[in-house]
């Protein structure tokens, strides 16, 4: 969960200040965690707890108002009856990691993806999103090589992932869409020689750097095993407390 987070934290400065690089600076003064770490942690309270994933994210949305939430998703946290709007943003994929950590089987992590994206995000891209991610952390965490996590995303998701990073770079822009930024990032994992190396190519893809960066992360963690101590300390360091307690309470990774 904290390899999702500090991709979060890394990428906050570039999310709107794209770099197509990945010589830059990991930590700078404005970096700081955005929604999709809080979001995240909402996704890893309603597991321990009681499963409802909507009302934990309600509440810790409107405990951390200022996190630079979307416009349809501050509508639905400021309802008092939020119900889904059909979103296939990168929102649903962003705070899955927590279900690919903590379940055992392929297929309750599918299941629990659904639930944790169709109180929101209820678009088939945005259900196919969370369920992707979740899914190549579970694998990850399982021991799965590269080459059959990417089959398995391919085939069940048809996500075409033979692509390179050069070659996406070159023309790659802002895209919050699921469909058009979940493949990018796990091909950032994909060609990945470690946890470091794998956020700094998610972040260089000058796309929606913050989120990128937090999925690529969520399974690069999973995969490598952990996020290095420097970054994770790091990290840790920008985060309130109560955050800290459910990270440690939770599965690592």
């Amino acid at each position: 969960m904290l390899g999702a987070i500090a991709g979060d934290v890394i990428g906050s400065v570039y999310e709107f200040s794209p770099v197509k690089r990945e010589d830059f600076p990991l930590f700078q003064a404005g970096s700081r965690f955005t929604d999709d770490t809080v979001m995240t942690v909402a996704v890893a309270r309603a597991i321990l707890e009681d499963g409802d994933y909507g009302a934990w994210m309600h509440r810790l949305g409107r405990r951390y108002p200022r996190a630079g939430y979307g416009g349809c998703f501050m509508r639905w946290l400021r309802a008092e009856d939020p119900q889904p709007y059909g979103s296939w943003g990168n929102g649903s994929a962003m705070r899955v990691s927590p279900v690919g950590l903590a379940f055992d089987s392929q297929e309750r992590v599918l299941a629990e993806a659904f639930r944790s994206a169709v109180v929101t995000h209820n678009h088939p891209e945005g259900i196919k999103g969370a369920q992707a991610v979740a899914l190549a952390v579970f694998l990850g965490k399982s021991g799965a090589g590269k080459r059959a996590i990417r089959h398995e995303l391919e085939s069940r998701f048809g996500y075409d992932l033979g692509r390179t990073l050069a070659e996406i770079r070159l023309g790659y822009h802002f895209d919050v869409s699921c469909q058009g930024s979940v493949p990018e990032a796990v091909i950032a994992f994909l060609e990945s020689s470690d946890y470091e190396d794998a956020i700094r190519k998610a972040v260089s893809l000058g796309g929606d750097s913050d989120t990128q960066a937090c999925i690529t992360g969520a399974i690069a963690a999973a995969h490598y095993g952990a996020v290095p101590e420097i970054i994770a300390s790091r990290v840790r360091s920008l985060l309130p407390q109560d955050f800290l307690d459910v990270i440690d309470r939770f599965p690592p990774a």
